[in-house]
This record gives C-alpha cells, structure tokens and sequence, in this order.
C-alpha cells in the first residue's frame, strides 16, 4: 500500500484530485465512486483512485455503502486485500447483519491463502442466516473456484441443488467447476439450464462459450464468443465506434481494422488467420502492443502494424475487429479448419544470426519459462497462482540434464534467477527489446519448456518443438484431454492433474531425459 500511495504524487496534479474528492464531497454516492475510481484506473492513475477511496471513505465512515462501494473497485483492480478488509470491517460495523458484506470477508480471506477461515466464515453464515443459503451458496462456491478448488465447489453446489433454491448463478457456478475439472461435456447442460432462467448475465454466456470450444464444439463457441463484453484499455477508443466484421462480411478493398484484445497470447494465436483477410482483398491494419509491432510486421509485410498506444484517429475503414475474432470471421468452424502451417511468425534473419554468436555453443538447447506475467487484478492474479510455478520447482525437476538451459522468462519472476543454485542457466533477456528478439533467441533453439503463457505461443507460432505444462484446470483452447494440440502440431502437452504442479513437473523431467 505504502508504494501505491507514493507513487500516487506521480499521478495527477494535485488540483485535478482534489477537484475528483471535491466532487464525490458534493456528491458521496456508491455510483459516483466507483464512476470516478473507473476513470482514474482507466488513465492508469490506480494510486489515485486508491488515496481518493481511502481519503473519501475515511471522512464518512458512517456511509457504509460507500466503503462497500470502495471495497468492490480496490479489489477489481487490485490484490490489496489488507486494504479491503479495513473498508469491509467498517460496514460490518455500521451494518452487522450484511450478508454480501460478510461474504466479501470471507471471499478475501481465501483468496489471501486462509482457506479453511474463509471457509468457517460462509459456515458459520449459513446457520445464521438460512434465508440466506442460496446467495451464500453462490459466495463460497465462487470463492473456492477462483482459489483453485472446483471439486469443493461442485460438492457444495449439487448438495445444495438437491433441495434448495435453484438460480442462475448456482447453475453457472456448478457448469463452471466441471468445466474446469475438465468435464467440458457435463458442464453444457448445465449452462443451457442457466441460460434459460437468465440470459441478462454476459459472464454466463461467455462461460458457455468457452466451453463449448473446449469441447470442440467451434461453430456454436464462435457465435457465442464474439458477443463476449471486450477486454480493452479504453471503451471510448475511436475505433470502437467503427462496425465489428463478421463472417460473410464482404472485405474485398475495404480498410479493415483489427485490434488486440485479451493477452499477448491470444494475439500470437488467432493473428495466424490475418491472410484469409488478405487474400480477400482487404486492406488490414493491426493495432497491437509494443513489444509485437516488430516481430508481425516482418511475418505479416502486407499488413500494415502499428503500436495501439500511438495510433491516433483515422478515416476511412469499414470494419474494426478483435484479433481473438478471427476464428469466428474465418469460418474455423471445427478442429480441422485450424490453419496447421507453422510456422507463421518469422523472425529475423540477422537477429537470428546476432543471437546465434551469443549463445552457449552445447547443444541441445532448451529454453524455460515457469511463470505468466504478474498481474495486479484480484482474479488475475488467483489465476495465474494457478498456471505459474517456480524456478525453483521447474529446476529440480528437471535437471541434473545434458542440455543447455536458456531463460526466457521475462518479468518480476525473472528475479528467481538470482538465487537459483542449480544447474548453469545462460539468461540473455537483458539485451531482449521485444517479442521479434525472443523469436529469433527461440530459433536458436531445440525445445522450449513453459507453462501456459505468452511465450509458448510464441515458440508454437515459430514453428520451435514446445512442451506446454497445462494447468489442472486447462484453458479451453487445449481441451480436455489429449497430448497434443490443433492449434500447434509443433507442440506436446503435459497436464497436471491436481494443484500441485510437482507431480506434473517429475513427468516433464523424465521425458526430458528421454529426449535427450
């Protein structure tokens, strides 16, 4: 808290706060909070809208609603979990008998580790509050999802069903933890009977979706899936405005914008289906993050690619699209229309040269990644708990080895490197600009090992043999089952299959071993 607040005078003047503080003064709304929080966070002022809560909140402490309110945008855009029980204990002190309230305690002490308190807490409200036992059910259910316990969830949720109040939450909930224990085909059903009682809710549809793909049912998941609420930085943005292309649309000499949405993942993944807009005769600009404008404008020369950062507003385009809709609007309608020809991303021929005189001379050559980026939301970061292990845990599973290790790994876990003690493990990621350098570090390369992250697309797209260690709950893009995947013939799938990835780590290693 103490960096975020710092880091706060970094933010806007502070004439521009106090007029934010002055108006929310004017007006201490839950709506008017939350409105003005979104906005800052919008901007990338986090540390703002976390000194205006904490300043507002503290001068109504009566106002529970709006400490409620504080609580709801801190946790959505934070895992500052000390902060929102402090908001949570103020309107349990106002208002005792508040049950979402209580159920948001107890949801942020699982999620800060203290399962089994968290887990007393929604107990214990369920005999206090038996009125209460479908929302409370929907609480702890949700809870043990997020924190990586679906079978718990599934238990509670199917005992409660048998007799209790039946909604629309509770069967998404229950579709929700087969899916992610990989029963995609059970979950279905479920999900169609929550649809029936309420399709207002979009996180409902979207579940659906996904796992109809999971269960490589493409054509009915696509439909679906572009109607997903988009995951974009600004909502406002100019080209938001513009029609979405879909399949049939007619595109021949028509300016078409397609823009990044999701992760840097999910962009290396579906950008593979750009030529089917080309080879109709569309004009295509992509707008996609920094680190990838180099590395898809030399795999891509007839597409037009740029920072989405700097990309001011422009005239003339007929359609924009999401980059993970071009599945849809290419009419991958089942497992056998995924385009196989890997690889589609090129790097560089120099760079490969510039990077082949750094590397070790040893072959073979196998380059590691244990861990996805650290994210700041609440849920992001319960799911990246989830697909993320350690230097430490990957290391003494796979080594004593006869290769060279290669770290790939960029970000805040790169820092383990630092107290690793084992096997030698050559890091070049300091002279790394962008994701074009890591391809070409990749093409130097004879395996990559990773967890389910930005860089293991990078090695399917560039056609490197990749090893994917999957999560327990594996994401709908690599099914249920199976070693391999559609989406990269180059790649060999590891499936853990409990939250622990040790197990899963020791199967890793012997093949390994095998390999070599």
């Amino acid at each position: 808290m103490d960096d975020m607040v710092a880091g706060a005078e970094q933010g806007a003047p502070p004439g521009d706060l106090a007029c934010c503080k002055d108006s929310l003064l004017r007006s201490p709304t839950p709506d008017t909070l939350i409105r003005i929080c979104d906005g800052l966070v919008g901007d990338g002022r986090f540390a703002d809208a976390l000194r205006l809560i904490l300043e507002v909140t503290s001068l109504r402490l009566d106002d529970w609603k709006l400490s409620l309110a504080g609580a709801t945008v801190i946790l959505r855009y934070s895992a500052c979990y000390d902060i929102v029980e402090t908001l949570l204990r103020n309107v349990l002190r106002c208002s005792p008998d508040n049950v979402p309230a209580q159920s948001f305690l107890a949801h942020i002490r699982m999620a800060a580790g203290d399962i089994a308190g968290g887990c007393g807490l929604f107990a214990d409200m369920t005999q206090r509050y038996p009125a209460e036992r479908a929302n409370i059910c929907e609480f702890i259910s949700m809870s043990l999802l997020e924190v990586g316990y679906p079978e718990e969830a599934l238990k509670i949720l199917r005992s409660h069903l048998q007799g209790g109040e039946v909604t629309a939450a509770l069967l998404n909930n229950l579709a929700c933890a087969l899916e992610r224990l990989n029963r995609s085909a059970e979950a279905l059903p479920w999900y169609e009977r929550a649809l029936a009682l309420d399709r207002s809710k979009p996180e409902i549809s979207f579940g659906y979706s996904c796992t109809l793909l999971k269960a490589g049912r493409l054509r009915e998941g696509w439909e679906l899936y572009v109607g997903r609420k988009l995951i974009v930085d600004d909502e406002t943005a100019w080209f938001m405005s513009l029609p979405r292309l879909r399949h049939g649309d007619d595109v021949a000499g028509r300016k078409v914008l397609l823009f990044s949405e999701q992760g840097l993942g999910d962009t290396i993944q579906f950008i593979r289906l750009v030529p089917f807009l080309l080879e109709r005769g569309a004009e295509v600009t992509a707008l996609v993050p920094r680190t990838l404008v180099r590395l898809l404008a030399q795999s891509f020369p007839g597409v037009s690619v740029h920072d989405k950062k700097g990309f001011g507003e422009k005239t003339g385009y007929s359609y924009a699209a999401p980059i993970p809709d071009l599945p849809y609007i290419a009419g991958v309608m089942s497992v056998r229309d995924i385009p196989d020809t890997v690889p589609y991303l090129r790097a560089d021929d120099g760079d490969v040269a510039r990077w082949a005189a750094l590397m070790p001379v040893a072959r073979p050559r196998v380059g590691l990644v244990w861990a996805g980026d650290r994210r700041t939301q609440s849920e992001h970061v319960m799911a990246d708990k989830r697909r993320s292990t350690t230097l430490a845990d990957m290391g003494a599973a796979l080594t004593p080895a006869d290769v060279t290790l290669v770290n790939l790994q960029f970000g805040r876990p790169r820092a383990e490197i630092a107290t690793w003690e084992g096997q030698a493990l050559f890091d070049p990621m300091d002279g790394v600009r962008d994701m074009a350098d890591t391809a070409a570090i990749m093409k130097n390369l004879d395996l990559v090992i990773s967890v389910d992250t930005a860089p293991l697309h990078l090695a399917g797209a560039v056609g490197c043999p990749v090893w994917l260690i999957s999560r327990w709950d594996a994401c709908w893009r690599w099914g249920d089952v199976g070693d391999s995947s559609p989406w990269y013939p180059n790649m060999r799938v590891f499936r853990a299959r409990e939250r622990s990835f040790a197990p899963v780590l020791q199967e890793v290693g012997r093949a390994l071993r095998n390999w070599i």
